[in-house]
């Protein structure tokens, strides 16, 4: 798979090219561990969203072949109670919707709760997703590629693979 390496001059792109798109009114962003953090807190501070929640989706790892993983059943490890989300419409941002699952468990669980969820994410990436027709409410980009975030670069044991991108 292709990568492609950003910097924080594309963020600032990205989150300048969402902004205009979200007129709608939020009562509270929910961010999306661990890649929403990031873009949320910058969408956050721009849109003088104050009241923010974090969602910490799980999916069991499975000896199983890649559709059995696909399939697997999400696990929350954090999730605001539902009261802080009924009537209330809610903005959850995650870095980017590749097969959809995590993004979509989290919308999923904000309408059971009585909330108005709509999906942001800065990466939209349409051959993998999962959803068919269903895509983010706002994106930023459409890609084929995997995204390294800046945040991202010369971290963790990956960092030494990226050196040679």
């Amino acid at each position: 798979m292709r990568k492609e390496l950003l910097s924080w001059i594309d963020i600032d792109k990205l989150i300048d090219h969402l902004l205009p798109q979200l007129e709608e009114e939020y009562d509270a962003m929910l961010m999306v561990t661990r890649g929403g953090i990031i873009p949320g807190g910058l969408l956050a501070e721009a849109m003088g969203i104050t009241t923010i929640f974090t969602a910490s989706v799980d999916f069991p790892a499975q000896t199983q072949a890649e559709t059995g993983r696909l399939l697997a059943w999400p696990q929350f490890l954090m999730f605001p109670e539902d009261a802080l989300l009924r009537q209330r419409t809610i903005l959850v941002v995650d870095d980017v919707w590749g097969s959809g699952r995590t993004i979509t468990s989290v919308k999923n669980r904000v309408s059971v709760a009585g909330g108005v969820p709509y999906t942001c994410v800065m990466h939209f990436n349409p051959h993998r997703n999962l959803f068919g027709t269903t895509r983010p409410d706002y994106y930023a980009a459409i890609t084929d590629a995997h995204i390294v975030y800046p945040w991202e670069i010369n971290r963790g044991p990956e960092s030494i693979l990226l050196r040679d991108f």
